[in-house]
């Protein structure tokens, strides 16, 4: 495995990759995966008009939303963690799995009086990516959060994109504000915001399908919930780090926790996963 530290479309950070080619970038802003090269082709979403100031959210990528999710509460949306620089943490990291902390410090205190650490754990597979978060609760109170893992997918054009999975299970239509069970079968021709909750004891999976190449996307059920999300042309219109056809090319699959928070015993840890695994042919 080669690893080096690296830049990419302007963003400081870490780069390793496989014998096979197959490579990841995570950014010091945030710990976000920027890249995922695998089989020849990226694999996520980076929005070309991405802001690059070293604070700004990076639109694209793999976001951590922590600790609250969007404008759900008093933070800034999407919490600060995808906003602050993380470190890399050589004594936990082995082989093609790399491990980035962000812990409680002044700034983050002023906004969010807890006592934390965050833990981002990026493991590469030849045929995988998978992403975990752990939240160790360092305070005397109890800890609690939302938030998500936001991975934006790249696709060649959504109107040829299908993505199967969690057919029955409950759905909350954030568009039109309904709630309904999901069809198990999601097309996308307008803008898109949907929430699924997630069974107890279950690990949850969504199949995007593009032509002949599959992608399964399969999470923890410690996270309670997934997001699919698109802008469509006109609410992409309105985002200045986004191009004005850039929806046509993603599609954000996310594991959240969005309605409900999680809570964390004083002393006690969380933690929640994402893992992204190709299916051939790619």
């Amino acid at each position: 495995m080669n690893s080096t530290t690296d830049s990419h479309q302007g963003h400081p950070g870490w780069r390793w990759s496989l014998p096979n080619g197959d490579s990841v970038f995570v950014a010091q802003q945030g710990a976000q995966v920027l890249s995922w090269q695998a089989k020849g082709r990226e694999r996520l979403f980076l929005s070309p008009a991405a802001v690059c100031d070293g604070t700004s959210a990076i639109r694209g990528g793999i976001p951590v939303c922590f600790p609250q999710f969007n404008q759900r509460g008093q933070l800034p949306k999407h919490g600060f963690a995808r906003n602050l620089a993380w470190r890399c943490v050589p004594e936990l990291s082995q082989g093609s799995e790399k491990v980035f902390e962000l812990a409680a410090n002044p700034s983050t205190l002023a906004m969010w009086p807890c006592q934390f650490r965050a833990l981002l754990s990026v493991l590469l597979t030849e045929i995988g990516l998978k992403v975990q978060l752990q939240v160790d609760n360092l305070g005397p109170q109890t800890l609690s959060f939302t938030g998500a893992l936001h991975t934006y997918l790249a696709v060649n054009h959504l109107d040829a994109v299908s993505l199967h999975g969690q057919a029955q299970q409950a759905e909350w239509d954030a568009v039109r504000d309904t709630h309904q069970s999901c069809s198990g079968v999601l097309k996308f021709d307008a803008e898109f915001d949907r929430v699924y909750d997630v069974e107890a004891q279950s690990q949850p999976t969504w199949t995007l399908q593009e032509g002949s190449n599959s992608l399964q996307i399969s999470q923890s059920a410690s996270w309670g919930q997934s997001v699919v999300w698109n802008p469509g042309a006109e609410k992409c219109a309105q985002l200045q780090d986004m191009p004005n056809d850039a929806y046509q090319h993603m599609l954000c699959v996310e594991t959240a926790s969005v309605t409900t928070a999680i809570e964390v015993q004083a002393a006690q840890s969380w933690a929640g996963w994402q893992h992204l695994t190709l299916s051939l042919p790619c």
